[in-house]
Protein backbone atom coordinates (compact mmCIF):
# COMPACT_ATOMS: atom_id res chain seq x y z
CA UNK A 1 0.00 0.00 0.00
CA UNK A 2 1.42 3.30 -1.33
CA UNK A 3 2.94 5.40 1.72
CA UNK A 4 4.17 9.02 1.73
CA UNK A 5 7.46 8.07 0.39
CA UNK A 6 6.07 6.51 -2.67
CA UNK A 7 3.84 10.18 -3.58
CA UNK A 8 7.52 11.88 -2.90
CA UNK A 9 9.30 9.28 -4.95
CA UNK A 10 6.70 10.17 -8.26
CA UNK A 11 6.40 13.92 -6.85
CA UNK A 12 10.43 14.15 -7.71
CA UNK A 13 9.69 12.52 -11.30
CA UNK A 14 6.69 15.08 -11.63
CA UNK A 15 9.01 17.96 -10.96
CA UNK A 16 11.80 16.47 -12.95
CA UNK A 17 9.69 17.34 -16.08
CA UNK A 18 8.25 13.49 -17.10
CA UNK A 19 5.69 13.98 -19.29
CA UNK A 20 3.61 10.94 -18.05
CA UNK A 21 4.11 9.12 -15.24
CA UNK A 22 3.50 5.24 -15.19
CA UNK A 23 3.56 3.89 -12.06
CA UNK A 24 4.90 0.78 -11.36
CA UNK A 25 3.27 -2.83 -11.81
CA UNK A 26 -0.36 -3.10 -9.48
CA UNK A 27 -2.20 -5.91 -8.80
CA UNK A 28 -5.71 -6.41 -9.47
CA UNK A 29 -8.23 -8.14 -7.05
CA UNK A 30 -7.37 -11.47 -8.02
CA UNK A 31 -6.21 -14.12 -5.27
CA UNK A 32 -2.50 -14.79 -7.10
CA UNK A 33 -2.31 -11.66 -9.15
CA UNK A 34 0.71 -10.53 -7.69
CA UNK A 35 4.43 -12.83 -7.20
CA UNK A 36 6.18 -10.88 -4.31
CA UNK A 37 4.36 -9.45 -1.20
CA UNK A 38 5.68 -6.14 -1.61
CA UNK A 39 3.57 -5.44 -5.01
CA UNK A 40 1.19 -2.51 -4.63
CA UNK A 41 -2.50 -3.60 -4.54
CA UNK A 42 -4.86 -1.14 -6.77
CA UNK A 43 -7.51 -2.71 -4.95
CA UNK A 44 -9.09 -2.23 -1.74
CA UNK A 45 -9.92 0.73 0.43
CA UNK A 46 -6.46 1.52 2.23
CA UNK A 47 -4.30 0.95 -1.09
CA UNK A 48 -6.65 3.01 -3.05
CA UNK A 49 -6.22 5.68 0.13
CA UNK A 50 -2.52 5.69 -1.19
CA UNK A 51 -2.94 5.93 -4.55
CA UNK A 52 -5.48 8.86 -4.26
CA UNK A 53 -2.36 10.35 -2.26
CA UNK A 54 -0.28 9.47 -4.84
CA UNK A 55 -2.07 11.24 -7.77
CA UNK A 56 -2.64 14.44 -5.99
CA UNK A 57 1.14 14.89 -4.96
CA UNK A 58 1.86 14.18 -8.29
CA UNK A 59 -0.88 17.00 -9.63
CA UNK A 60 0.24 19.02 -7.02
CA UNK A 61 3.84 18.94 -8.63
CA UNK A 62 2.01 19.64 -12.06
CA UNK A 63 2.34 15.95 -13.48
CA UNK A 64 0.49 13.54 -15.08
CA UNK A 65 0.33 9.68 -14.06
CA UNK A 66 -1.10 6.93 -14.93
CA UNK A 67 -1.70 3.15 -13.09
CA UNK A 68 -0.26 0.24 -14.52
CA UNK A 69 -2.78 -2.29 -13.85
CA UNK A 70 -1.09 -6.04 -14.10
CA UNK A 71 -1.67 -9.80 -13.16
CA UNK A 72 1.53 -11.82 -12.97
CA UNK A 73 -0.19 -15.48 -13.93
CA UNK A 74 2.13 -17.66 -12.30
CA UNK A 75 5.18 -16.66 -12.34
CA UNK A 76 7.08 -16.95 -9.95
CA UNK A 77 9.72 -13.78 -8.57
CA UNK A 78 11.35 -16.04 -5.17
CA UNK A 79 11.72 -19.09 -4.16
CA UNK A 80 9.42 -18.83 -1.65
CA UNK A 81 6.63 -16.75 -2.95
CA UNK A 82 4.15 -17.15 -4.28
CA UNK A 83 3.39 -19.31 -1.37
CA UNK A 84 0.86 -21.07 -3.16
CA UNK A 85 2.00 -21.71 -6.64
CA UNK A 86 -0.25 -24.81 -7.28
CA UNK A 87 -3.15 -22.56 -6.97
CA UNK A 88 -1.87 -19.71 -9.63
CA UNK A 89 -4.18 -19.17 -12.72
CA UNK A 90 -2.86 -19.43 -15.84
CA UNK A 91 -4.34 -20.11 -19.78
CA UNK A 92 -3.36 -23.65 -19.82
CA UNK A 93 -1.67 -24.23 -16.31
CA UNK A 94 2.02 -24.01 -18.25
CA UNK A 95 4.79 -20.94 -17.20
CA UNK A 96 7.25 -22.12 -20.04
CA UNK A 97 6.54 -24.19 -23.15
CA UNK A 98 5.90 -27.33 -21.62
CA UNK A 99 6.69 -26.74 -17.90
CA UNK A 100 3.86 -26.59 -15.75
CA UNK A 101 2.85 -24.58 -12.81
CA UNK A 102 -0.81 -23.78 -11.55
CA UNK A 103 -3.81 -24.63 -13.28
CA UNK A 104 -5.85 -23.64 -16.26
CA UNK A 105 -7.98 -20.63 -15.57
CA UNK A 106 -12.03 -21.97 -15.54
CA UNK A 107 -14.83 -19.73 -17.80
CA UNK A 108 -15.49 -18.14 -14.05
CA UNK A 109 -11.87 -17.01 -13.28
CA UNK A 110 -11.72 -15.80 -16.61
CA UNK A 111 -14.49 -13.74 -16.11
CA UNK A 112 -14.30 -12.48 -12.93
CA UNK A 113 -10.49 -11.38 -13.91
CA UNK A 114 -11.97 -9.54 -16.59
CA UNK A 115 -14.30 -8.23 -13.89
CA UNK A 116 -11.29 -7.00 -11.91
CA UNK A 117 -9.34 -5.21 -14.87
CA UNK A 118 -12.09 -3.23 -14.80
CA UNK A 119 -12.95 -2.56 -11.30
CA UNK A 120 -9.25 -1.18 -11.04
CA UNK A 121 -9.61 1.13 -14.61
CA UNK A 122 -12.74 2.44 -12.85
CA UNK A 123 -11.30 3.11 -9.41
CA UNK A 124 -8.44 4.99 -11.30
CA UNK A 125 -10.26 7.08 -13.07
CA UNK A 126 -12.70 8.11 -10.01
CA UNK A 127 -9.28 8.74 -7.85
CA UNK A 128 -8.16 11.91 -10.35
CA UNK A 129 -5.51 9.18 -12.22
CA UNK A 130 -5.19 11.23 -15.88
CA UNK A 131 -4.84 7.18 -18.08
CA UNK A 132 -5.14 3.62 -16.77
CA UNK A 133 -2.44 1.06 -18.38
CA UNK A 134 -3.19 -2.22 -18.55
CA UNK A 135 0.05 -4.76 -18.65
CA UNK A 136 -0.43 -7.27 -21.63
CA UNK A 137 3.26 -7.69 -21.80
CA UNK A 138 6.36 -10.19 -20.78
CA UNK A 139 4.92 -13.50 -20.28
CA UNK A 140 2.28 -12.33 -17.06
CA UNK A 141 -1.14 -13.47 -17.40
CA UNK A 142 -2.51 -11.66 -20.93
CA UNK A 143 0.40 -11.92 -23.10
CA UNK A 144 0.15 -15.90 -21.95
CA UNK A 145 -3.37 -16.07 -23.50
CA UNK A 146 -1.34 -14.37 -27.11
CA UNK A 147 1.48 -16.69 -26.67
CA UNK A 148 1.12 -20.25 -28.31
CA UNK A 149 3.59 -21.69 -26.56
CA UNK A 150 1.32 -21.01 -23.35
CA UNK A 151 -2.03 -21.14 -24.78
CA UNK A 152 -3.28 -24.26 -25.66
CA UNK A 153 -6.80 -23.93 -25.06
CA UNK A 154 -9.06 -25.34 -27.31
CA UNK A 155 -12.17 -23.25 -26.51
CA UNK A 156 -13.13 -19.94 -27.15
CA UNK A 157 -10.60 -18.17 -25.30
CA UNK A 158 -7.32 -20.21 -27.14
CA UNK A 159 -7.08 -21.05 -30.94
CA UNK A 160 -4.05 -21.45 -33.88
CA UNK A 161 -4.45 -17.98 -34.80
CA UNK A 162 -3.22 -14.95 -33.35
CA UNK A 163 -6.47 -13.35 -33.14
CA UNK A 164 -8.08 -16.18 -31.46
CA UNK A 165 -5.63 -16.22 -28.87
CA UNK A 166 -5.72 -12.57 -28.53
CA UNK A 167 -9.68 -12.69 -27.52
CA UNK A 168 -8.68 -12.65 -23.34
CA UNK A 169 -6.82 -9.44 -24.29
CA UNK A 170 -9.47 -7.87 -26.13
CA UNK A 171 -12.24 -8.23 -23.51
CA UNK A 172 -9.95 -7.22 -20.95
CA UNK A 173 -9.52 -4.11 -23.20
CA UNK A 174 -13.74 -3.74 -24.05
CA UNK A 175 -14.30 -4.28 -20.39
CA UNK A 176 -11.86 -1.22 -19.02
CA UNK A 177 -13.37 0.73 -22.15
CA UNK A 178 -16.71 0.87 -21.27
CA UNK A 179 -15.63 1.15 -16.91
CA UNK A 180 -14.33 4.16 -17.77
CA UNK A 181 -15.53 7.29 -19.81
CA UNK A 182 -14.83 8.21 -23.05
CA UNK A 183 -12.28 10.74 -22.26
CA UNK A 184 -9.85 8.47 -19.83
CA UNK A 185 -7.13 7.05 -22.02
CA UNK A 186 -6.83 3.17 -22.29
CA UNK A 187 -2.89 2.63 -22.87
CA UNK A 188 -2.02 -1.36 -23.73
CA UNK A 189 1.12 -2.86 -22.98
CA UNK A 190 2.83 -5.18 -25.31
CA UNK A 191 6.14 -6.94 -25.88
CA UNK A 192 7.36 -9.84 -28.35
CA UNK A 193 10.10 -10.65 -25.57
CA UNK A 194 8.99 -12.88 -22.61
CA UNK A 195 10.83 -13.20 -19.27
CA UNK A 196 10.81 -16.89 -20.17
CA UNK A 197 12.15 -16.64 -23.14
CA UNK A 198 13.88 -13.32 -24.96
CA UNK A 199 13.89 -14.57 -27.91
CA UNK A 200 10.19 -15.39 -28.21
CA UNK A 201 8.04 -13.67 -30.64
CA UNK A 202 3.66 -13.53 -30.84
CA UNK A 203 3.77 -11.66 -34.54
CA UNK A 204 6.85 -12.85 -37.07
CA UNK A 205 5.66 -10.22 -39.51
CA UNK A 206 3.33 -7.82 -40.18
CA UNK A 207 0.76 -9.54 -41.64
CA UNK A 208 0.69 -11.14 -38.14
CA UNK A 209 0.89 -7.95 -36.13
CA UNK A 210 -1.92 -6.79 -37.33
CA UNK A 211 -3.79 -9.88 -36.25
CA UNK A 212 -2.84 -9.22 -32.76
CA UNK A 213 -3.16 -5.36 -32.38
CA UNK A 214 -5.73 -4.30 -34.90
CA UNK A 215 -8.29 -6.16 -32.63
CA UNK A 216 -6.86 -4.37 -28.98
CA UNK A 217 -7.39 -0.83 -31.06
CA UNK A 218 -11.08 -1.86 -32.27
CA UNK A 219 -11.89 -2.72 -28.54
CA UNK A 220 -10.37 0.86 -27.46
CA UNK A 221 -7.15 0.71 -26.79
CA UNK A 222 -5.97 4.36 -27.55
CA UNK A 223 -2.32 3.77 -27.51
CA UNK A 224 -0.17 0.81 -27.73
CA UNK A 225 3.27 1.10 -25.42
CA UNK A 226 5.76 -1.56 -27.02
CA UNK A 227 8.07 -2.92 -24.85
CA UNK A 228 11.31 -4.40 -26.70
CA UNK A 229 15.02 -4.55 -25.19
CA UNK A 230 16.38 -2.29 -27.31
CA UNK A 231 14.59 0.50 -28.93
CA UNK A 232 16.21 1.06 -31.86
CA UNK A 233 16.79 -2.50 -33.42
CA UNK A 234 14.24 -3.14 -36.08
CA UNK A 235 10.83 -5.21 -35.66
CA UNK A 236 11.42 -6.75 -38.96
CA UNK A 237 14.92 -6.30 -40.66
CA UNK A 238 13.84 -8.68 -43.12
CA UNK A 239 11.31 -5.84 -44.28
CA UNK A 240 12.66 -2.71 -44.30
CA UNK A 241 16.29 -3.20 -43.41
CA UNK A 242 18.77 -2.82 -40.51
CA UNK A 243 17.09 0.71 -39.70
CA UNK A 244 14.07 -0.34 -39.87
CA UNK A 245 10.87 0.90 -37.69
CA UNK A 246 10.76 -1.02 -34.45
CA UNK A 247 8.20 -2.69 -32.41
CA UNK A 248 6.16 1.18 -31.70
CA UNK A 249 7.11 2.19 -35.06
CA UNK A 250 5.17 -0.98 -37.00
CA UNK A 251 2.51 -0.81 -34.22
CA UNK A 252 1.93 2.90 -35.00
CA UNK A 253 2.18 1.91 -38.95
CA UNK A 254 -0.30 -1.22 -38.97
CA UNK A 255 -3.05 0.67 -36.39
CA UNK A 256 -2.80 4.25 -36.84
CA UNK A 257 -2.93 4.91 -32.96
CA UNK A 258 -0.13 6.55 -31.57
CA UNK A 259 2.63 4.58 -29.39
CA UNK A 260 4.84 4.58 -26.40
CA UNK A 261 8.54 3.01 -27.35
CA UNK A 262 10.64 1.61 -24.32
CA UNK A 263 14.21 -0.40 -24.52
CA UNK A 264 17.54 0.58 -22.75
CA UNK A 265 16.78 4.44 -23.15
CA UNK A 266 20.03 6.02 -21.60
CA UNK A 267 21.32 2.91 -19.97
CA UNK A 268 25.19 4.49 -21.34
CA UNK A 269 25.69 0.96 -22.79
CA UNK A 270 24.64 -1.45 -20.14
CA UNK A 271 21.54 -3.72 -22.23
CA UNK A 272 18.38 -4.93 -20.65
CA UNK A 273 20.15 -7.93 -19.24
CA UNK A 274 21.95 -5.65 -17.00
CA UNK A 275 19.08 -5.90 -15.01
CA UNK A 276 19.45 -8.97 -13.98
CA UNK A 277 23.07 -9.08 -13.09
CA UNK A 278 25.05 -8.08 -16.18
CA UNK A 279 24.50 -10.74 -18.81
CA UNK A 280 24.97 -9.41 -22.35
CA UNK A 281 25.86 -5.81 -21.16
CA UNK A 282 27.44 -5.50 -24.18
CA UNK A 283 24.79 -3.94 -26.23
CA UNK A 284 25.60 -0.39 -26.77
CA UNK A 285 23.13 1.88 -26.25
CA UNK A 286 22.77 4.53 -29.02
CA UNK A 287 23.18 8.66 -28.41
CA UNK A 288 19.99 10.71 -27.98
CA UNK A 289 20.18 12.43 -30.82
CA UNK A 290 19.58 9.05 -32.87
CA UNK A 291 16.15 8.70 -30.57
CA UNK A 292 15.06 12.20 -31.12
CA UNK A 293 15.66 12.31 -34.84
CA UNK A 294 13.14 8.96 -34.65
CA UNK A 295 10.71 10.62 -32.63
CA UNK A 296 11.10 13.72 -35.20
CA UNK A 297 10.23 11.60 -38.10
CA UNK A 298 7.40 10.53 -36.09
CA UNK A 299 7.79 6.86 -35.80
CA UNK A 300 6.49 6.60 -32.69
CA UNK A 301 5.05 9.25 -30.33
CA UNK A 302 6.50 8.98 -27.25
CA UNK A 303 9.61 7.88 -25.47
CA UNK A 304 9.42 5.64 -21.68
CA UNK A 305 12.25 5.66 -19.71
CA UNK A 306 13.09 3.34 -16.95
CA UNK A 307 16.00 2.28 -14.92
CA UNK A 308 17.56 5.43 -16.11
CA UNK A 309 15.07 7.88 -14.39
CA UNK A 310 14.94 5.25 -11.58
CA UNK A 311 18.66 6.39 -10.32
CA UNK A 312 18.53 10.28 -11.98
CA UNK A 313 14.59 11.79 -11.06
CA UNK A 314 16.06 14.97 -13.22
CA UNK A 315 17.06 12.42 -16.21
CA UNK A 316 14.58 14.83 -18.17
CA UNK A 317 15.46 18.19 -17.13
CA UNK A 318 19.32 17.05 -17.48
CA UNK A 319 18.38 16.02 -21.29
CA UNK A 320 16.51 18.89 -22.21
CA UNK A 321 19.14 21.32 -20.80
CA UNK A 322 21.83 19.75 -22.78
CA UNK A 323 23.38 18.60 -19.36
CA UNK A 324 24.13 15.20 -20.29
CA UNK A 325 27.59 14.80 -18.59
CA UNK A 326 25.44 15.13 -15.72
CA UNK A 327 23.42 12.43 -15.80
CA UNK A 328 23.20 10.19 -12.98
CA UNK A 329 24.19 6.37 -14.73
CA UNK A 330 22.14 3.82 -13.69
CA UNK A 331 23.05 1.46 -10.44
CA UNK A 332 21.56 -1.93 -9.77
CA UNK A 333 21.44 -0.80 -5.95
CA UNK A 334 18.62 1.96 -6.65
CA UNK A 335 16.13 -0.77 -7.55
CA UNK A 336 16.05 -1.49 -3.62
CA UNK A 337 15.44 2.43 -2.42
CA UNK A 338 12.97 4.92 -3.29
CA UNK A 339 15.60 8.32 -4.04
Amino acid sequence: MPGDNVAAYYKRRAEGDVGLILSEGTVINRPTSKNLPAIPDFHGDKALAGWKNVIDTVHAAGGKMGPQIWHVANTIASADYPPNPDETESPSGLVKPGEKRGRAMSEEDIADTIAAFAKAAADAERLGFDVVEIHGAHGYLIDQFFWKGLNLRDDRWGGPTIAERARFGVEVVKAVRAAVSPEMPVIMRLSQWKQQDYNARIATNPDEMAEWLEPLVDAGADMLHCSQRRFWEPEFADVDGENGLNFAGWAKKITGVPTISVGSVGLDGADFLSWFGGAEADAKTPDLAKLIGRMEREEFDLIAVGRALISDPEWVKKVKAGETDKLTAFSRETLAELS
